[in-house]
């Protein structure tokens, strides 16, 4: 039987190398039968068992992004949405679950998670928000097993996904207010923080990632 596969899109954005990395390393560690691969290719992506969205930069270049690669959107949609198939995005690419990303200008996003990309704002915040912060969990979602309330994961951001349904909200972090670190509903789930660079609890998640049935 051939191995299962996991898709991390590249459509120039994104940490890749680290991101496969952890992937590989979890897979290894874990004894998975699981082919990482690095991909831009649209029919590769519907094909895969699991799909991740990574994303560094701004909310509209990495859409585009997207958008430029030929058959991609239409690929996600079917494999995510019709064949529910477990989807993984980060950082940008949870934001990118988003109906709207308000990053210089006003820009459509997947839709998939009901809410707006805002800027993080509020007295005497320093933005980006920077460095490690501590979980505050409010799921008992299958990807946050054994990751618990006061878990430290890596942040880099300027913009949050404000949910619309708080229910979508599975974990956050406190930083002026409350922010969404972690979202999800049915297949889908998205984290703000970077897991491969979030050390024990980032390969935790992935793992976690790797072996949800939803």
């Amino acid at each position: 039987m051939a191995a299962r596969r996991v898709a991390i899109i590249d459509y120039g954005s994104g940490n890749l190398r680290s991101a496969s990395k952890a992937f590989e390393r979890v897979v290894r560690e874990r004894g998975l039968d699981v082919d990482v691969r690095v991909t831009s290719d649209a029919d590769e992506v519907a094909e895969s068992e699991r799909i991740v969205l990574p994303g560094v930069g701004a909310f509209a270049d990495c859409m585009r992004g997207i958008d430029n690669l030929p058959g991609m959107l239409s690929a996600l949609d079917h494999a995510v949405l019709n064949y529910g198939k477990p989807f993984l995005g980060i950082c940008v690419g949870m934001q990118l679950l988003a109906e709207r990303g308000f990053e210089h200008g006003e820009h459509h996003g997947l839709g998939w998670i009901e809410g707006d990309v805002v800027a993080i704002s509020g007295p005497k915040l320093k933005v980006p928000h920077m460095g490690w912060n501590d979980l505050q969990v409010r799921s008992t979602h299958p990807v946050l097993k054994n990751i618990d309330t006061g878990s430290h994961a890596y942040f880099v951001h300027s913009y949050t996904l404000a949910c619309a349904n708080e229910n979508n909200v599975l974990a956050q972090v406190d930083y002026g207010s409350p922010l969404a670190a972690v979202v999800g509903r049915d297949n889908i789930v998205g984290t703000q923080f970077h897991p491969e660079k979030s050390q024990a609890v980032g390969l935790a998640l992935i793992g976690n990632f790797l072996e949800w049935r939803p």
